[in-house]
């Protein structure tokens, strides 16, 4: 069967699992506002404040098994560098997320920002309290602040994948910003 003669997604036997509109799927997509020759900045922005603040979840947890403090200045500088990209990125996506009204109709959308911002402020806190002494608050609130933030990373990443490949959204096309 050709997907422009259903409803639903156009993979045989799965249900979206997100808000689904079938003519999201015959859309040619939305491009980034923030793009250089036409390809969007956010998602080559993302990857490092994500490298680094999944990062810092593994040196914490080195830090807890070994002790060595040298684990634990790795997670201080990865936590900085990742609230450095992460602030970055987070710039580039609001635009587009206050630019694109496509990107506010869709849970996937609001979802992502809130995730990312409370990452980003969980990144804050985190880095706060090793600011003075990078070694004492990893157990148990570094790692604890650290595993949260990889996690909240996690979801909002599969957010993310949603607005690209279900929604079309920061992709080469020429497709209403408004609507599908």
């Amino acid at each position: 069967m050709d997907t422009q003669d259903r409803d639903t997604t156009p993979y045989p036997n799965i249900p979206a699992f997100l808000e689904s509109d079938s003519r999201e799927f015959r859309d040619t997509g939305v491009p980034s506002t923030v793009a250089i020759a036409g390809h969007p900045i956010h998602p080559i922005l993302v990857q490092f404040p994500i490298s680094f603040l999944v990062g810092a979840l593994l040196t914490d947890t080195i830090f807890w098994w070994t002790s060595d403090i040298f684990w634990a200045r790795a997670s201080f500088w990865l936590i900085v560098g990742g609230l450095a990209g992460g602030t970055a990125a987070a710039l580039t996506g609001i635009l587009d997320f206050l630019r694109i009204q496509r990107v506010r109709k869709r849970t996937a959308g609001w979802a992502h920002l809130i995730l990312n911002v409370s990452a980003l402020v969980l990144t804050i806190v985190n880095l706060l309290l090793r600011l003075n002494n990078p070694v004492s608050p990893i157990l148990p609130w570094g790692l604890i602040l650290s595993l949260i933030v990889a996690g909240l990373l996690g979801v909002s990443g599969w957010y993310g994948g949603e607005l690209v490949y279900r929604h079309k959204i920061s992709v080469i096309g020429s497709g209403n910003p408004n609507y599908p």
